[in-house]
C-alpha cells in the first residue's frame, strides 16, 4: 500500500501542476516582452525542473513498481492503464515539449509557443487520466479492505 499512496500523491501533485501550467502558465508567455523573453524562458525551464523532478520521478518508479510487484486485489488492467498514461507525458515531453522550449530559449517565437500550448493538452490529458486511474486503483483495494 505504500507504493500505490506514493503513487497516486504524486501523480496527484502532476495533475495539479499540469494543469497550472496549462491554463496559467503557459498562456503568459506571450505577455513577457521580447527583450526579456530569454532570460525568462531559461529561468522557467530551471525552475519548474526543480519543482516536477521529485514527484514525476516517483511516479514513474512507483509505476514500475506496480508493474513488478502489484498489491493483491489490484486489478492488472489499471496499473497497465496508469503505466500507459504514466508513458504519454514523458513522450510528448521528448518529442514536442523540449524543442518547443529549446526554440523558445533564442526568443519568443508565435509558433513554438503554440506548439507547446497545443501539445501540452496532451500532457494535460494524460495526466488526468492518470490521476483518475490512480484514485480508482487506491478505491479498490480500501474497498477490498
Amino acid at each position: 500500500m505504500p507504493v500505490l499512496l506514493a503513487h497516486v500523491a504524486s501523480t496527484l501533485f502532476m495533475v495539479g501542476m499540469i494543469w497550472t501550467i496549462q491554463v496559467v502558465h503557459y498562456p503568459l508567455f506571450a505577455l513577457v516582452g521580447t527583450e526579456q523573453f530569454p532570460a525568462y524562458e531559461a529561468a522557467h525551464s530551471s525552475r519548474i525542473t526543480t519543482v516536477i523532478v521529485l514527484p514525476w520521478a516517483v511516479q514513474g518508479v512507483t509505476t514500475l513498481l506496480l508493474l513488478l510487484a502489484p498489491p493483491d486485489g489490484l486489478p492488472r488492467p489499471l496499473i497497465w492503464s496508469a503505466a500507459v498514461l504514466a508513458a504519454v507525458p514523458v513522450v510528448v515531453t521528448v518529442l514536442a515539449s523540449v524543442p518547443a522550449h529549446t526554440a523558445l530559449g533564442s526568443g519568443f517565437d508565435a509558433a513554438a509557443h503554440a506548439r507547446l500550448v497545443g501539445t501540452n493538452w496532451l500532457r494535460t490529458a494524460a495526466w488526468t487520466a492518470h490521476g483518475g486511474v490512480a484514485v480508482a486503483m487506491l478505491a479498490v483495494l480500501l474497498r477490498r479492505g
